[in-house]
C-alpha cells in the first residue's frame, strides 16, 4: 500500500509539473504572437472594451504619420484640434474588418455626429496588401499606412477602435467589436460615461457632494438664483 501511495504520489507531481511546463508555453506563445503583431481570433464573438478608464489613466492624443495608398506623405493632426477623431485600426488581410470597411462605404448609414471624423490607420505596406486596400477604401475618408501608430496607440490587433478627443488632448475611448454598430454603441456609452464623471468631478472640486440640495433646484429656484 505504501508503494502505491508513493507511485501515486510521484505521478501527481510529474504531472503537475507537465501542465505548469503546458502553461507557460502557453503564456509564452501568447506573448511573441501579440509582438509579432498577431491579430484577433476571427471566430471570436467576444467584444474588449478598455473604458472609461480613471482621468489620470487616459492615453494622450498623438498625431498619426505614415503613408498614403499612392505612396504620398500623410499627417493627420489629432492632438490640439476642436473636433474628435475615431482612429479605425483596419487590415487588408483581417475577415473580420471586411464589415467594417463595407460600412464604411456609405457615410451617411454610420451615423457619426458633427464634429466626429473617421480616420483609417492600416499597417505600413510590407504588412499590407496594397491593391486590396485600395478597392476597400471608402474614398470620402482618409486611409493612412502607419504601424507606428499601432504601436503608439497600444493596438493588439485588428479591428480596433479609438475615440480621440483632440481639444481635451485625451483618447475617450477604445475597443473592438465584430460590427460597426455594436462597436459604435459601445464608443458611445464609454463617451458618455466619461463626460458624466467629469462633470462629477468639477463639482467635487467646487464643494458640491453628492445629495447637495444645489442639485435638486427647480428651474424657478435657479432662476430666483441668477437674479440676486
Amino acid at each position: 500500500m505504501t508503494a502505491i501511495v508513493a507511485i501515486e504520489t510521484v505521478a501527481l507531481l510529474l504531472l503537475t509539473v507537465l501542465v505548469a511546463g503546458l502553461l507557460r508555453s502557453h503564456a509564452e506563445i501568447l506573448r511573441r504572437l501579440h509582438s509579432l503583431g498577431a491579430g484577433f481570433d476571427e471566430s471570436s464573438t467576444d467584444v474588449r472594451v478598455d473604458m472609461p478608464r480613471a482621468s489620470a489613466g487616459f492615453a494622450a492624443a498623438l498625431d498619426v504619420d505614415g503613408v498614403g495608398l499612392h505612396d504620398d506623405a500623410v499627417h493627420v493632426s489629432i492632438a490640439g484640434t476642436r473636433h474628435r477623431t475615431l482612429l479605425a485600426f483596419l487590415s487588408s488581410g483581417c475577415l473580420t474588418c471586411r464589415g467594417f470597411w463595407d460600412a464604411f462605404r456609405d457615410p451617411r448609414a454610420l451615423g457619426l455626429p458633427d464634429g466626429l471624423r473617421l480616420v483609417i490607420v492600416a499597417k505600413d505596406a510590407e504588412a499590407e496588401s496594397l491593391s486590396q486596400l485600395r478597392s476597400l477604401a471608402p474614398g470620402w475618408a482618409p486611409v493612412v499606412l502607419s504601424s507606428a501608430a499601432w504601436d503608439a496607440y497600444g493596438v493588439p490587433g485588428s479591428p480596433y477602435f479609438a475615440l480621440v478627443d483632440g481639444a481635451a488632448g485625451r483618447v475617450r475611448g477604445e475597443g473592438t467589436g465584430t460590427s460597426w454598430p455594436q462597436v459604435w454603441n459601445l464608443l458611445q456609452q464609454a463617451a458618455d460615461d466619461t463626460n458624466e464623471r467629469l462633470i462629477d468631478r468639477e463639482l467635487l472640486t467646487h464643494g458640491v457632494t453628492p445629495g447637495d440640495t444645489s442639485l435638486y433646484r427647480t428651474a424657478d429656484e435657479i432662476a430666483r438664483v441668477a437674479d440676486r
